[in-house]
């Protein structure tokens, strides 16, 4: 592993992908220099890169080794990260997801409210009171996965997973929420539903959400205790 003085760190992952670290810990910040620096690496354009996937705290960069020296990579990519950029950075995209909560949409949330000594009400309304980060997209095409979750709304992964998650189930996790994009397993609490398509294979971009975006859930019917 290599350390810059800028404070990124270096982790070849094999011949043809290095890791960049931006910071030690999930913080916001970390993972707006995560964001930017894709951003300039993407004005860049430089030939031999294949795939940036942004991570919490880390942008994995894949390349041919073949056409790009793997140490001169390092070089400019340090480089490129300690100069301003060449144009503005766009501002994050702020969504809306509008979400039903409770009942048959979101099965577990009598049982989160129970375990975090709360109403189903006041759940729903810590839940839709924040604007969440997208920090990264992955388990399932188009899944993100938001945070930070109030710690007063976490609890750990169920203890059993189911092996069908509808497709549109608004989930939580330790401090994370997410919306299942496709039918697939999961262990995460289902609190709601929406019906906003996030992954169509025909549509360009196929996944609506995007990392560095911020998204707040709106409730469009509640629940009674």
């Amino acid at each position: 592993m290599n350390e810059a003085a800028d404070g990124l760190r270096f982790r070849f992952m094999g011949e043809r992908s290095v890791l960049v670290e931006l910071g030690d810990r999930i913080a916001p910040e970390t993972h707006r220099r995560v964001h930017r620096l894709m951003r300039l690496l993407e004005q860049e354009n430089w030939p031999g890169i294949r795939e940036l996937s942004p991570g919490y705290r880390s942008l994995l960069v894949v390349f041919d080794p073949l056409e790009l020296d793997p140490a001169e990579l390092t070089r400019r990519i340090q480089k490129r990260a300690s100069r301003p950029a060449a144009g503005e950075i766009p501002p994050a995209r702020r969504i809306v997801i509008p979400v039903f909560y409770g009942g048959e949409h979101g099965p577990d949330l009598p049982e989160v409210a129970h375990r975090l000594g709360m109403t189903q009400e006041a759940v729903i309304q810590r839940h839709t009171s924040l604007v969440y980060r997208v920090y990264m997209i992955g388990f399932t095409p188009g899944f993100p996965y938001l945070g930070e979750l109030p710690e007063e709304l976490s609890l750990p992964r169920r203890s059993t997973p189911r092996t069908r998650v509808p497709k549109g189930s608004v989930a939580i996790a330790q401090r994370q929420t997410g919306i299942y994009p496709v039918e697939s397993p999961g262990g995460w609490h289902l609190i709601g539903w929406t019906p906003v398509e996030l992954f169509h294979p025909g549509r360009r971009p196929a996944c609506l959400l995007e990392t560095g975006d911020e998204v707040r859930f709106a409730a469009v019917e509640a629940v009674e205790d």
